[in-house]
């Protein structure tokens, strides 16, 4: 198993892999991403996110999607973990877990306060795995999000 950062030529899988976690997660069409969305936004000279590839044997079996938010608390920057896919197929094999080492490894050499990501509440099998890694649930915090017409909608406010 080796974990590597993505490249150009990953896109393809990495958009397959996006396909997948959005089928698993109970939301198949939800996914508006294009190959060109990806190349534009993580891999030009000012990427908005980054990737990690997982792959055994040289085919790829999951990959982890993050980006690097700022704490206004901390006075440092945080990691976020967008996505983190296991193929089914490859799962049970600790891949999950060494994707969040690795990541974690780049919180720690970044000097990020915080390692942060989101999981779905039905999803309890994650919630207990994340756990068993250090991990807390967030209590107290909700997450917001404007999208969509109402987003165009608040930028248009005065």
């Amino acid at each position: 198993m080796t974990i590597r950062p993505g490249q150009k030529s990953d896109v393809p899988e990495i958009l397959k892999l996006i396909h997948e976690l959005a089928h698993f997660e109970k939301e198949p069409e939800a996914v508006k991403t294009t190959e060109e969305d990806l190349l534009r936004d993580g891999f030009s000279s000012t990427p908005f996110f980054h990737t990690l590839i997982l792959e055994e044997e040289g085919e790829v079996q999951g990959m982890a999607l993050y980006f690097f938010n700022w704490s206004t608390w901390e006075g440092r920057p945080s990691l976020y973990l967008e996505d983190l896919y296991v193929k089914d197929s490859a799962r049970g094999k600790g891949f999950g877990r060494s994707l969040l080492i690795k990541l974690a490894q780049i919180a720690v050499e970044k000097n990020c306060a915080r390692f942060e990501w989101e999981v779905l509440d039905w999803n309890q099998k994650a919630r207990d795995f994340y756990h068993q890694l250090g991990a807390e649930y967030m209590e107290g915090w909700l997450p917001y999000r404007v999208e969509g017409e109402k987003l165009i909608a608040l930028s248009e406010r005065s």
